[in-house]
């Protein structure tokens, strides 16, 4: 299952960059601009974990964290934002905040203190990755089928990581190259093509079929409907 988020922020710029990059991280995102609109949106439908501003037009972000307890919503919540001080930081960890980050941040340490959370408050396990009778365990790095162990190499691991943290969302050859290969590659990007070929020697030799061609736009990984 895909973990969803909900971005609190009411700058228009940060709230959309910063769900676009969620979004390529493989999270479920949506948005609120106001601290009314978070309330209503975490008790709705509560998300996985909120990302929170404290500075918000209608009140500020610790309020939230109160009408949120009040609602007995027990939401994660990290909190994002530019009030640094201690005071401030202290305020939010003792209102039962999970974590409390500054702007500017780093976003890749965001990412990983965002699946830190969900480790410890949802089960979304980033170790272990399932889709079907397929699973792969990173910490292990063992990939099985059907309870049947599949020997990957690096580069092919690494790519079936990929496309498992984000099953069911087609992700192009552009995005596999620069998660999978990053700086280490130069040459021409059917080698994308090349090593999907090789997964799915390995990986679907057995129905259901769970890496599929999107034509003209990528690859992606599908559980198969239940």
């Amino acid at each position: 299952m895909t973990a969803r988020l909900l971005v609190v922020d009411d700058e228009a710029t940060v709230r959309e960059l910063l769900s676009a990059a969620l979004r390529f991280a493989g999270f479920e995102v949506t948005a609120a601009a106001t601290a009314r609109e978070a309330v209503a949106a975490a008790t709705a439908e509560p998300p996985d974990l909120v990302l929170l501003d404290v500075m918000l037009p209608d009140m500020d972000g610790f309020e939230v964290v109160r009408r949120l307890r009040g609602h007995r919503a027990s939401v994660p919540v990290l909190f994002l934002t530019a009030r640094d001080r201690q005071a401030d930081k202290v305020t939010g960890l003792s209102l039962g905040a999970d974590d409390y980050v500054t702007k500017p941040f780093d976003l890749a340490e965001l990412i990983a203190r965002i699946r830190a959370i969900l480790r410890r408050t949802t089960g979304h396990h980033a170790g272990v990755l399932a889709a079907g009778t397929l699973t792969l365990d990173a910490e292990g790095h063992q990939v099985t089928r059907a309870g049947r162990a599949v020997r990957v190499s690096a580069t092919e691991f690494r790519l079936l990581h990929y496309l498992m943290e984000n099953a069911g969302r087609v992700v192009s050859k552009a995005q596999i190259l620069d998660r999978v290969w990053r700086d280490d590659f130069d040459g021409d990007a059917s080698i994308v093509d090349t090593y999907i070929s090789y997964l799915r020697r390995k990986v679907d030799t057995e129905e259901p079929k769970l890496i599929h061609t999107v034509h003209g736009v990528g690859y992606v990984l599908r559980e198969p409907r239940r």
